[in-house]
């Protein structure tokens, strides 16, 4: 049994995110390691973030465009990455960071209205 398009897509592009987080930020804890380490960990990290989400993005279009794709995306980077700020990096969001998420969320809706 096969698994609709949207959750395959969604699901893969959540994996990615988080690998992606990791290799973007994941580094912020270890400031006094050597940068050209902490870059080659990062690509090293990143090869499994573009594992899962070039097959997302190609599984994806055609049942979504390719604004939305990226829309999505771009939503669930923020989920992931507010999660990860919070528990990874002890940093906590603020209300300006919920008013400029909720803008986002606007966004969406305004993506994905068929007109």
């Amino acid at each position: 049994m096969s698994l609709p398009v949207p959750l395959m897509t969604i699901g893969l592009l959540v994996l990615s995110n988080v690998f992606m987080t990791f290799a973007w930020y994941g580094h912020l804890k270890f400031k006094t390691a050597p940068l050209l380490i902490v870059i080659g960990i990062s690509w090293a990290i990143a090869f499994f973030e573009y594992c899962l989400q070039v097959p997302a993005n190609r599984m994806g279009h055609g049942y979504f465009s390719a604004a939305e794709l990226k829309t999505i995306q771009e939503v669930i980077t923020l989920v992931v990455f507010a999660i990860f700020s919070i528990l990874y990096l002890g940093e906590p969001l603020k209300w300006n960071h919920f008013v400029g998420f909720s803008l986002i969320v606007l966004a969406c809706w305004f993506i994905f209205k068929k007109w």
